[in-house]
Parts: C-alpha cells; structure tokens; sequence
C-alpha cells in the first residue's frame, strides 16, 4: 500500500474483550479504510484513549472489568468530534440512551456487519436523524427470544424471578430457554 493510501486510512479504535470478534472486525475495518486498534479492556481502551485522540471507536457495552460507556466517555475527553458506536449483544432502550448521553453516536446490536459499523461511523450528520432500517430485521420470535434472554442475564441467570418478571410459568420459560435462538 503506498504512503498517500496509509496517510489516508482513519483511526479507528476497538474495544472489544472477545479477541476473536475484535480481530475479525479489525481485519474488516482495516479493508474499508480505517486504521484499526485494539483494546481488550476499560482499562486499556480508557489508556488508549488518553494517549492519543480518535477519530472513530468502536466499543463493547459489557466488558469484562467494567462498561464500554467509561471508554466513550473517555474519548470525548481527549477528541469531542469523535464518532463512537456502541456494540451489545444485551441492548436494551435504557443502555442505548445512556450511550447516547456520553457522546455515542450510534447503538448497533451484535454481531454487527462490519459494513453497517462502517456506514454508520462514516455517516454524515446531514445525512438525518434517522438510520436506514435493516434490510433483514429479526423476526418477531426472534426478538421475543432476544428479550427473555436479555431478563434472565439480568436476573443472573435465576429461572423463578426470570419468570417472575415476565409474568411467565417458570416451566414455560424452561422449556423456552432449552430451545435454540430463532432465526433471523
């Protein structure tokens, strides 16, 4: 690649503690023009963060020692203009409100395509408020699914207060949690 290509690339910064997921994602990004680094931790994403000023980030909600939203808040310390997207696979309205607060600009469920994080880290502010909807929404059992699986991480994993919350039978939300996600 030459020096014109290199000097070109964005800065993008990925904090991510799924290593494999993270490094697919870098290799992806590192194709559609970004410069990619990776942060496995609050603690090394926030590092990273005060060393340098990021153009672009993506960051992991949940992390092993802490919230994605420490890093976001910490990018916007150091580099206001900033465009940061926020992954999760337990995404709620709740959370995507509060990374939207600290400065994300956008809330995208995992696994994201590396197209959509790309597209939506690149999107013009004059583009409008409102993201294209998804060419293949989840269907309606899916997103039931994704919604009694998010309560019963919630509920650490207890089955009787997950069913509680729900207003569920607790051997009808058994045998739900022993079936395989839906499609789509």
């Amino acid at each position: 690649m030459s020096e014109s290509q290199d000097a070109e690339k964005k800065k993008l910064l990925i904090v991510d503690d799924d290593e494999r997921f993270a490094e697919r994602l870098s290799r992806a990004m590192d194709r559609r023009g970004f410069e990619p680094v990776i942060a496995n931790s609050v603690a090394d994403g926030i590092r990273l963060a005060h060393s340098e000023a990021q153009e672009y980030a993506v960051v992991d909600l949940r992390l092993q020692d802490g919230s994605g939203l420490d890093v976001v808040k910490a990018i916007h310390e150091t580099s206001e203009d900033a465009r940061v997207v926020v992954l999760t696979g337990y995404g709620n309205i709740a959370t995507a409100v509060a990374a939207v607060k600290v400065g994300a600009l956008d809330y995208l469920p995992k696994p994201a395509d590396p197209d959509q994080v790309a597209a939506t880290l690149l999107q013009s502010s004059t583009d409008g408020d409102m993201p294209p909807p998804p060419e293949l929404p989840m269907t309606a059992d899916r997103v039931r699914w994704e919604h009694i699986q998010r309560v019963y991480e919630q509920c650490d994993r207890n089955v009787s207060e997950t069913a509680r919350r729900l207003r569920m039978h607790r051997r009808t939300l058994q045998r739900i949690l022993a079936k395989y996600a839906p499609h789509a």
